[in-house]
């Protein structure tokens, strides 16, 4: 074998040290297989000792399981002996326990009656020594402890004490309102006549004092059988179907009060009496609240301390008004049916005890939510008779106000401030009459009976605007009548007041009822439910918008009748010789032209005309409907149909500026700002030749841009358009011989 040379032997060593290195790597490879193989063997060896103590702890679980099972039979056997040994115990021990219990029920029901018993016996012990006040105390107790076994079911015994409770409260209360009664007699009670109670109160007969003293002490001790005597008395209630309000019974005393003029009632208003007249309810309702003048003075200054005194919350004024009212009450709903059908006798009942109910609340205090005369007009029959009745007067009483020779005449035409509306005196009897109606029922009880009287008034509303509405058309040849205008302001006056009148707190509560109405009944979209819960509309919302469109109905015939006249008077001026009036210069002193005489002499009439006529706002709105009508006319028919020289522009703008405007200056400060066609087409007109040869080529180079506007804006024109002041430059004839 040939040596090896130098090169060969340097190229061959890194092949010789990676031989060197490869044992080296695996070496450790085989390393770490022998370290997983012993893993491997300690799992495997591991695996098997885990299985066989798992069912080494299985099997001791069996045999756990089988020795409880064993011990489970034992016992319950062991049970099952002991239960069937001590049954017979059980049973003789059950019937010992509920002899117990009934022995222990018996002796309740002993020491119940022993209880009972022994009231009585201090009631009769007390009553036997004259000791009325302790035997009263005395009898306050039974009554609750009659209270207390309402609940039981012990008949028997319940009958027995409400028995001895009865038979003490009659002793006590026949005792005590004989004693009662004395006293008042000896206070000359009842005070029939108004004299009566000033006496009693101003007076100090000799044994004043020990006579106010004992009703002090019998006025006290009658309330202590209060208790008692709401027990065993049913108060008097009137059906169901008149609704009305749970109240307490009148207080014992107050009903003793109450008794003599109850008697005199029934006395006097049942019956054949001469003063029962089912056409005179004005005769028992006037001597209610007699009655109740009489004896407030009295109630207040000698009854109200007591109860004070003793703690009560009550209002003696309030009790003896309530009582008398119940005799009212009942007298009311026994007549009604005997009269329902008679419209002139109902129509007068209603008013009477409206008139009645009014007095009650307001002088005498009397509370809304107390039992009273509209509870009984509420009732379903009588309720809807009185709507149809209602309905039948308001539609008779329009018939009469708009068929009167003053339906069109304003009660206050000769009162300048009083007449700002102009309101005819049709318009003003008919709010009187829906505001009538409003205080008739505004006292109902219920917000649905108060929202079937609001539907009512918006059908009365609509219905008078329709008989508005017939009425003006018989006048509508003749649209600036004196009847016309009367109609317009009517028209305007009700909108105004339905307008004021849904900001009332009433009619505000009653938008909240009605709310709650439709929002059950699903009667109004979500936006409209919406918009009456946030306000932004009213009950009267639909009446007011058809009385407004009426209204602008109305204004527009009457606009585009004048603009006829002024137009037709305008005809000559537009005819006026433009392009060859003598410019300024020429003349001494400017003057109004001739052919601008007719249209300025109608439009003045016409605006005194309807100044007189129409109220301030209804003036206001024609007259700024008709200017802007106006300036469009004059700058389309007269401005743009001509073409103008120096002396036609500047006699333009003499007629427009010295003569039209001011006809307006009297009705706002700066008239020219609702004729800004026609000022700032005489202003483009009589610009002078330079700034209008100027103005013409910014136009023209600036089309549509920012420096367009600015430049008009500089000269005073801000409402006419680009194109517009090019056509107005265009119709100017004063331009220099400039050969453009």
């Amino acid at each position: 074998m040939e040596p090896r040379t130098r090169a060969e032997a340097g190229c061959s060593r890194p092949a010789r040290s990676a031989r060197r290195r490869q044992p080296r790597a695996a070496l450790k490879v085989a390393r770490k297989g022998r370290t997983s193989s012993r893993k491997v063997l300690t799992i495997s060896s591991e695996i098997p000792k885990r299985i066989q103590s798992a069912l080494k702890n299985a099997e001791e679980s069996e045999q756990f399981l089988h020795q409880f099972l064993e011990q489970e039979i034992h016992l319950s056997s062991s049970i099952n002996s002991h239960l069937l040994t001590a049954q017979p115990w059980m049973e003789d021990l059950g019937a010992m326990i509920n002899q117990i219990e009934e022995i222990e029920r018996h002796l309740a029901y002993l020491k119940w009656i022993s209880q009972i018993e022994e009231l009585s016996d201090n009631i009769q012990q007390y009553l036997m020594t004259n000791n009325v006040p302790e035997a009263a105390s005395t009898l306050v107790s039974m009554a609750e402890l009659d209270i207390k076994l309402q609940e039981s079911s012990c008949t028997h015994l319940l009958a027995f004490m409400r028995a001895t409770v009865k038979f003490w409260h009659k002793i006590l209360k026949d005792k005590l309102t004989s004693d009662f009664e004395e006293i008042l007699a000896q206070l000359h009670w009842p005070f029939i006549a108004p004299s009566q109670s000033q006496t009693v109160g101003l007076s100090r007969p000799a044994g004043s004092s020990e006579i106010y003293s004992n009703l002090e002490t019998l006025f006290c001790q009658l309330l202590k059988l209060q208790t008692s005597d709401e027990l065993l008395t049913e108060p008097k209630q009137l059906p169901e179907k008149y609704s009305l309000p749970a109240s307490p019974s009148v207080i014992l005393p107050i009903q003793i009060m109450l008794t003599p003029l109850q008697k005199r009632f029934r006395y006097h208003f049942r019956g054949n009496r001469q003063t029962n007249v089912i056409s005179k309810p004005e005769w028992y309702l006037a001597q209610v609240l007699l009655w109740i003048g009489n004896h407030t003075q009295f109630l207040d200054e000698k009854i109200q301390p007591i109860l004070d005194k003793v703690g009560s919350a009550v209002s003696a004024r309030l009790e003896f008004s309530r009582g008398l009212v119940m005799l009212v009450l009942e007298k009311l709903a026994a007549d009604i049916p005997c009269l329902l059908y008679d419209d002139n006798l109902f129509c007068h009942l209603v008013d009477e005890v409206l008139l009645f109910e009014r007095e009650l609340h307001s002088v005498h205090g009397y509370p809304g939510t107390f039992a009273n005369c509209m509870h009984i007009l509420s009732e379903e029959t009588c309720f809807q008779r009185w709507l149809t009745v209602e309905r039948k007067f308001a539609l008779q009483k329009m018939d009469s106000m708009l068929s009167s020779e003053a339906a069109w005449i304003s009660q206050y035409k000769d009162i300048t401030d009083v007449d700002e509306m102009k309101v005819p005196d049709c318009a003003e009897t008919f709010m009187m009459l829906l505001l009538v109606i409003t205080d008739r029922y505004k006292n109902l009880p219920t917000a649905s009976r108060k929202l079937q009287f609001l539907e009512l008034q918006k059908d009365l509303v609509d219905d008078f605007r329709i008989r508005l509405t017939q009425v003006m058309k018989e006048e509508t040849r003749a649209p600036l009548g004196f009847r016309y205008c009367a109609i317009l302001n009517a028209v305007n006056y009700i909108s105004t007041v339905l307008a004021d009148w849904a900001d009332n707190v009433f009619f505000l509560q009653l938008q909240q009822a009605a709310l709650e109405v439709f929002a059950e009944n699903s009667a109004l979209s979500k936006l409209q439910l919406g918009q009456l819960a946030a306000m932004e509309s009213s009950v009267f919302d639909d009446m007011v918008n058809l009385l407004e469109r009426l209204k602008h109905d109305m204004l527009t015939r009457q606009v585009d009748h004048v603009f006829r006249e002024v137009k037709d008077a305008a005809k000559l001026y537009k005819k006026e010789r433009w392009l060859s009036l003598p410019s300024q210069s020429e003349q001494a002193v400017m003057s109004l032209s001739s052919s601008a005489c007719p249209l300025l002499l109608t439009l003045r009439d016409r605006l005194l005309q309807l100044e007189q006529q129409l109220c301030f706002s209804l003036f206001k709105i024609f007259w700024q409907m008709l200017v802007e009508k106006l300036d469009v006319h004059i700058y389309q028919e007269i401005i743009l149909a001509n073409h103008f020289n120096e002396g036609g522009a500047a006699q333009l703008q003499f007629d427009m500026t010295r003569n039209l405007f001011p006809l307006f200056s009297h009705y706002c400060k700066r008239p020219e700002n609702y004729f800004k066609h026609v000022k700032e087409a005489c202003i483009v007109l009589n610009l002078n030749v330079g700034s209008a040869l100027l103005l013409k080529d910014v136009l023209q180079s600036a089309s549509g841009q920012p420096p367009a506007t600015a430049a008009l804006n500089e000269v005073g024109i801000y409402k006419l358009a680009q194109q517009d002041v090019e056509i107005l430059l265009n119709l100017r004839t004063n331009w220099p011989n400039t050969g453009k």
